[in-house]
């Protein structure tokens, strides 16, 4: 079965470029309809039901999230397309929703694809623009929830609640504050540039706190930290001077 899609892109080239490569690389691709702006965009979506929309962030006049709060019950997977990273690249990450940077790779591109059809969870999918247009409408860095995808679905966490992270090979546990554990398939390091605004720290290749949740400092065996869960965690010696100025910054 064909996967519906619609593109909505306001630069002419962008929007044929993206087409041609959907239809002629991509197995089982349909585009039903296109959009370059906003207003037509949410007219588009109105009378077609697609599976999968590609959206432009950057749309003149407005954004592809003025598309999406125009939309009431949204029933298809969003893919976003852009040529900045901005802050609105880490709400979407935090989301866990896809998005590709232009000029667009093909590799990507069939990736993205391969994914949207095989999600199809509306309710999940919900959640998550719900997460993203939450964390959006702070207008700054600092985000509210992450979505975290683990073998069980999608869970979406208040960052506050989160206490610390550990790394478990190639996995991460997320450590929350009622001492439940969320384990994700994806390596420290990317949540460690996820969440370096959000007022966390690696202190150690193994663990990256929140610094909010830091309970106190104790010098003596190398020096380590207690967290708000009485969880006791290493400090690698080239850390020490970073974390303390840091939580004086708090």
């Amino acid at each position: 079965m064909d996967l519906k899609v619609v593109i909505i892109e306001d630069e002419k080239h962008s929007r044929e470029t993206l087409k041609s490569l959907l239809e002629e690389f991509c197995k089982n691709v349909k585009v039903i309809a296109t959009a370059d702006s906003v207003k037509e965009g949410v007219k588009v979506l109105s009378i077609y039901s697609p599976d999968v929309v590609f959206l432009d962030i950057e749309l003149q006049p407005g954004t592809g999230f003025d598309v999406l709060e125009q939309i009431k019950e949204p029933t298809f997977e969003v893919i976003f397309t852009t040529a900045f990273e901005k802050y609105a690249i880490k709400a979407i990450k935090f989301s866990s929703l896809d998005y590709l940077l232009k000029p667009i790779d093909l590799d990507e591109l069939q990736e993205s694809v391969e994914k949207a059809r095989t999600r199809m969870d509306t309710n999940v999918y919900r959640q998550q623009i719900d997460t993203l247009m939450q964390n959006l409408s702070r207008g700054t860095n600092k985000q509210e929830k992450i979505c975290l995808a683990t073998t069980a679905g999608m869970e979406f966490i208040a960052i506050e609640d989160v206490v610390l992270c550990k790394a478990d090979g190639s996995y991460t546990s997320f450590i929350l504050k009622d001492k439940s554990s969320l384990m994700v398939s994806k390596h420290l390091k990317e949540y460690e540039n996820l969440l370096s605004d959000q007022q966390f720290m690696r202190v150690h290749n193994s663990y990256l706190i929140n610094l909010n949740e830091v309970k106190k400092y104790i010098k003596s065996d190398g020096g380590y930290i207690i967290m708000s869960n009485d969880m006791h965690v290493s400090i690698s010696p080239r850390k020490k001077e970073d974390l303390l100025d840091a939580m004086k910054r708090l």
